[in-house]
């Protein structure tokens, strides 16, 4: 049982204000200039999803007639809203894709970064991760350009579902109480009920039932008084399974009918579908088999109403050579067919001068029409197959490249064979190191060793990535990474600085993890900014690295910091101390640098947080 999305269209109004517009719209009680607004707004918030897709296609009728763009847009993303929650995910899908072409036309960057969350979200629903990890990130980074905090936390939220759908339950909570507190500071109800109910099924995946059942309650509360009845039977169905892992059937049995019963009202077929199955599951617990039977009949039934979730997956790419190939296809197959008809006429012509050529003719006409039909079949397969490997082997071969260089370096590689040099005059390089690791090394055998290694580099990298910093190289137990390129940001010192803390604390819960195959070790951390020079070494098996003065004195901040401790420079002092309180260590003898004043990052001022996602445009 997964999660589900919030849409990036604006949630639902009362129920009682939705059947007001509606009685005014099919009562023609409205004026000329009234009329699109009113249908956008009917299609943007009535509860019902068929009436929902009813006027969302009469305001795609009407705003083609009045060439406009930016209601044209508004009616494709409303029936794509309609047509998900309907579970018609292909022809969502499509009509989402038509949205986005409107938004690229006219250059509406909002609205791009909204129709992309949308996207994401029907990958999402169908368990295409990557393209949807993909399009939550290219809708989030362009939402946060244009500094709009409520879509871009409804895409943070969003992406977190699709972690939790992969079981990556600590980088889901990560991102629901990251949205969370923006949905606070701007006092979305809706906003906040989404991640009450998201951090709830959490909770419960991790076998914490008691926070689940106060967070998901609480957030049925806000919803029932929202009118938000589809995330409302997702959430009934959970607390059903809390109850049932108690072993009160009773309970879990009634929050199934609650959600059943609220699906079925509202048409949302695979609500009704997961609901039928739930209580088909308990029933036959209980040792109802009658019931149990009669529920299941019905999830079967509207499980196969639903579209069909593998082609949807499979339309990563909507490309025309694939398009043509199909409709070639289709126009061989009609001409042999009609070939077959005229075979067939001239054939019952001559049957009473000759029957059994006749026969003949027929069968051997059957016969070679099977056969190319079959050979336009097995064409068109091969040529989708080989498109398929030929797409997949390039994108193997540039994830490959991607995980070695930045993604601007890996592309000016491909275009130009090499890679120029190039100077930073403003990057924070950070290095680590693990306490003592030589000589606690020699007591290890190698696997755990290596996996202990790998455990925690693999942390980091994952951290890392989430500041969008660049991972540079690790050597034996040093790990390094840089803030500020490949693309110069303002902001890298306290990215970097973030970054820092969550390994440092990462370390340190990884002490209380009962796992005899990991090692524990403690860490030492510097920092430090300064101008640096980047480039490409090698010819083979080729590095991106970095070099100048601004590393070694990183380096050399680390090998003087402390073990649990972050160690940083008077350069990046300068730039966080607005940031992170400090505390000053006093200048320290440095080997061949003489002294260097050198300070403690302590801990996170309040503001940071807020301050760090509110950027303007010009930030990250």
């Amino acid at each position: 049982m997964g999660l589900f999305c919030i849409s990036t269209i604006c949630f639902s109004q009362e129920k009682s204000e939705s059947l007001l517009l509606e009685h005014r719209y099919t009562n023609n009680n409205y004026s000329k200039s009234e009329k699109l607004t009113l249908l956008n707004e009917l299609a943007q918030n009535h509860p019902d999803p068929q009436k929902k897709l009813h006027y969302s296609l009469e305001l795609i009728k009407n705003a083609k007639l009045l060439d406009s763009s930016k209601l044209l847009f508004q009616g494709y993303m409303h029936k794509g809203v309609s047509l998900r929650l309907k579970s018609d995910f292909t022809q969502a899908l499509e009509s989402y894709f038509e949205a986005a072409n409107i938004a690229s036309k006219i250059k509406n960057q909002r609205d791009l970064g909204l129709v992309n969350i949308s996207i994401a979200d029907v990958y999402s629903i169908t368990s295409n991760h990557k393209n949807a990890v993909k399009y939550y990130k290219i809708g989030m980074d362009i939402l946060k350009k244009e500094n709009d905090l409520e879509n871009y936390a409804n895409g943070l939220s969003n992406l977190g579902d699709e972690y939790f759908n992969k079981k990556e339950y600590d980088l889901a909570m990560e991102c629901f109480m990251e949205s969370g507190l923006i949905f606070r500071k701007i006092n979305s109800l809706e906003g906040n009920a989404f991640v009450l109910g998201n951090m709830g099924m959490v909770y419960a995946e991790k076998g914490k039932d008691d926070l689940a059942e106060a967070n998901i309650n609480e957030a049925i509360r806000i919803m029932e008084n929202l009118e938000l009845y589809y995330p409302i039977s997702v959430y009934l169905r959970y607390m059903s399974d809390i109850y049932a892992s108690k072993n009160n059937r009773k309970a879990a049995i009634a929050y199934s009918k609650r959600s059943l019963d609220l699906a079925t009202k509202y048409g949302l077929k695979e609500q009704i579908s997961d609901a039928n199955l739930q209580l088909s599951d308990l029933y036959e617990q209980n040792g109802s088999y009658k019931k149990s039977l009669s529920h299941f009949k019905n999830h079967s039934t509207f499980k196969d109403s639903i579209a069909n979730i593998e082609k949807v997956q499979k339309m990563a790419d909507l490309r025309t050579e694939f398009e043509v190939s199909k409709k070639q296809t289709e126009v061989d197959l009609l001409t042999q067919q009609q070939k077959t008809q005229n075979i067939q006429v001239a054939l019952l012509n001559q049957q009473n001068k000759n029957k059994q050529n006749v026969v003949i003719a027929t069968i051997i006409a059957l016969f070679l029409i099977v056969m190319l039909a079959f050979g336009l079949y097995r064409r068109n397969k091969y040529i989708s197959k080989t498109k398929l490997i030929i797409e997949e082997e390039k994108s193997r071969s540039d994830n490959l490249l991607l995980n070695i260089l930045p993604e601007e370096t890996a592309q000016e590689l491909k275009q130009n064979g090499k890679v120029e040099a190039k100077r930073f005059d403003s990057v924070t390089v950070l290095f680590t190191d693990f306490k003592s690791f030589t000589s606690y090394s020699e007591k290890l055998t190698p696997e755990k060793l290596v996996k202990s290694v790998d455990y925690y580099f693999s942390k980091f990298d994952t951290i890392i990535e989430k500041y969008k910093l660049e991972k540079i190289k690790t050597a034996g137990d040093s790990y390094m990474c840089a803030g500020g390129l490949p693309f110069p940001t303002k902001d890298h010192a306290i990215k970097m600085t973030l970054a820092a803390f969550e390994i440092t604390q990462f370390v340190e819960d990884s002490k209380n993890l009962n796992n005899p195959e990991i090692a524990h070790f403690d860490i030492r951390i510097g920092i430090n900014t300064g101008p640096v020079v980047a480039g490409v070494v090698g010819t083979k098996k080729f590095a991106y690295d970095i070099w100048g003065d601004t590393v070694n004195v990183a380096s050399r901040m680390e090998s003087n910091s402390i073990a649990g401790k972050i160690n940083i420079a008077e350069n990046t002092y300068q730039l966080i101390k607005d940031a992170f309180a400090c505390e000053y260590r006093g200048e320290i003898d440095v080997k061949n640098k003489g002294a260097l004043k050198m300070y403690f990052a302590k801990s996170i001022h309040e503001k940071t947080f807020y301050a760090f996602m509110n950027e303007q445009k010009e930030g990250v």
